[in-house]
C-alpha cells in the first residue's frame, strides 16, 4: 500500500486509528477457550467489530510467538482475515546484522517464503545501516523505525544530547538518508506531546506510527495538533483500550463502540486541521 492509497482510506473512514492486535490468551473472555483457536476467534471478531473504524492493523508479534507454532498459525489465519486494503503492520521490532535482516524481512514480506505479506514492520535501528536497509529492498514495503517511544525507559537513551542533538533527532536524520516519506515512518509516542513540534520539524512529511493512546495514557487531541500533516501523516495506535473494553461475551460490541468512539474524535480533529 502506497501513501496515496493510506491518505484515501483514512479520508474514506475519516479515521488514522490503527487498531493493536495485542492478543493474550490469558486476558481473552474465557468463553472463547473452547474454540479450536480461541486466539483467532477472538481477532476475527474484534475485526469485525472495528472495520469500520480502523484504517490499519497491527499485531504485536510477541503475543503470537509466546504461543508457538500454534500461535503463528493464529496469526498467518488473522492476517488472511484481514481486507487488502486495510494496512497492516508487523510489530515486531526486528533488528540485526545485514543477512539476518534480510531473513527477518523475508518471514514478513515475502509470501512465497514465509506466507506472510505484511504492508510494514517495526524495526529497531541501533545497529545502524545494515540493519535497515535489507527491510527497504522490498517493493511498496515500509520500514518503521522506532524513534521516541511512549515507554517510561525511553529517556534512557532516546533523549540523550549527541553531537548537541538527542539521539532520537540523529536516528531520525540518519534513517532518512536510506528512504524517504514513501517507505519510512516513524515510531513516536503519544505520551511524548509537544516533542510532535521538533518531530514535524526534522520529519515534516513522513508518516508516524503513534502508539500510547488510551491505556498508557497519550492525549489524542496533542498529537493531533502537533502531528498532523498536509496527508495526515499519522496512525494513532490504540491496543488494550479497545480490544480489552469489554470482558464478556459482548467483548466484540463494546470493542466497536470504543473504536467508534475514537473514530469520531478523529474526525472532529481531521476537518480542524486538513
Amino acid at each position: 500500500m502506497n501513501r496515496t492509497e493510506l491518505f484515501q482510506q483514512i479520508k474514506a473512514k475519516e479515521s488514522f486509528l490503527c487498531v493493536g492486535l495485542d492478543t493474550d490468551i490469558k486476558k481473552i473472555p474465557t468463553h472463547l477457550l473452547k474454540e479450536k483457536d480461541p486466539v483467532f476467534e477472538f481477532n476475527k471478531q474484534i475485526i469485525e467489530a472495528t472495520i469500520d473504524y480502523a484504517v490499519a492493523y497491527k499485531p504485536n508479534i510477541a503475543f503470537y510467538e509466546a504461543q508457538g507454532p500454534k500461535g503463528w498459525e493464529s496469526l498467518a489465519k488473522t492476517m488472511e482475515l484481514i481486507p487488502k486494503n486495510i494496512f497492516t503492520i508487523a510489530d515486531a521490532k526486528r533488528g540485526d546484522i545485514g543477512n539476518t535482516s534480510g531473513l527477518y524481512a523475508r518471514a514478513f514480506f515475502d509470501k512465497e517464503s514465509s506466507g506472510f505479506d505484511f504492508d510494514s514492520i517495526t524495526v529497531a535501528p541501533y545497529m545502524g545501516e545494515d540493519s535497515v536497509t535489507p527491510f527497504l529492498e522490498f517493493e511498496n514495503k515500509w520500514v518503521i523505525v522506532l524513534a521516541l517511544t511512549s515507554n517510561p525507559g525511553s529517556n534512557d537513551f532516546q533523549k540523550l544530547e549527541i553531537n548537541q542533538k538527542p539521539l532520537f533527532q540523529g536516528v531520525m536524520e540518519k534513517n532518512m538518508q536510506w528512504a524517504t516519506q514513501d517507505n519510512l515512518m516513524f515510531v513516536v509516542g503519544a505520551t511524548q506531546g509537544e516533542a510532535f513540534k521538533a518531530i514535524r520539524k526534522i520529519a515534516p512529511d513522513h508518516f508516524l506510527l503513534v502508539p500510547g493512546v488510551g491505556a498508557q495514557g497519550g492525549d489524542l487531541a496533542t498529537v493531533a495538533q502537533f502531528g498532523l500533516n498536509k496527508q495526515c501523516g499519522l496512525l494513532v495506535n490504540s491496543s488494550r483500550g479497545i480490544i480489552y473494553a469489554g470482558k464478556d461475551q459482548h467483548f466484540a460490541t463494546e470493542a466497536g463502540i470504543e473504536a467508534r468512539k475514537i473514530q469520531q474524535e478523529m474526525k472532529v480533529l481531521l476537518d480542524k486541521y486538513l
